[in-house]
């Protein structure tokens, strides 16, 4: 796996400076490494639908809601600022995947539900982006899958903001 030139740069300066345990410098960075990986290659399979990630995970909460959700569930849901989902809504109905609706209760509530062309696109991009989540541990076997969990959850327990 190549590391980022920046970690390269970091892990190089580590090394030349003697200090402890630069083997678990150089696993931080391979994570890192990787998790930068794996987001650019989510962002470019995403973009052939012209969706961010952000977009996507309304969309999917849309979808599986089944049914409208007023702007603040999603941001709950989403775990973003309300906002923020504004500015995703936004795009989203310029691409005419969501509508926005009055609340029938309260007129200056909004809810908002997914078109027919947002439901299509909600469910062939989370059926397509499940399979490539899924493909990025296909070479692991069931107890590769459980050891590296294990792992993750041990390094994660080491993270002071847990």
């Amino acid at each position: 796996m190549n590391l980022d030139q920046k970690y390269t740069a970091l892990l190089n300066e580590a090394q030349k400076r003697n200090l402890p345990d630069v083997e678990g410098i150089q696993l931080c960075f391979k994570t890192l490494s990787l998790a930068a990986n794996i987001d650019r290659d989510c962002a470019n399979q995403l973009s052939v639908y012209g969706l961010s990630e952000g977009r996507f995970v309304l969309l999917f909460i849309l979808y599986a809601a089944g049914e409208s959700i007023a702007p603040k569930q999603l941001a709950e849901q989403a775990g973003i600022t309300r906002a923020t989902v504004t500015g995703l809504l936004d795009g989203l109905e310029r691409e005419q995947l969501i509508e926005r609706h009055a609340n029938v209760v309260d007129r200056r509530a909004l809810n908002i539900e997914l078109t027919t062309k947002g439901k299509l696109i909600a469910k062939q991009v989370f059926d397509q982006h499940s399979r490539w989540i899924a493909s990025l541990f296909g070479n692991l076997s069931s107890q590769e899958r459980q050891q590296l969990s294990n792992l993750l959850e041990k390094v994660s327990n080491n993270i002071k903001s847990n």
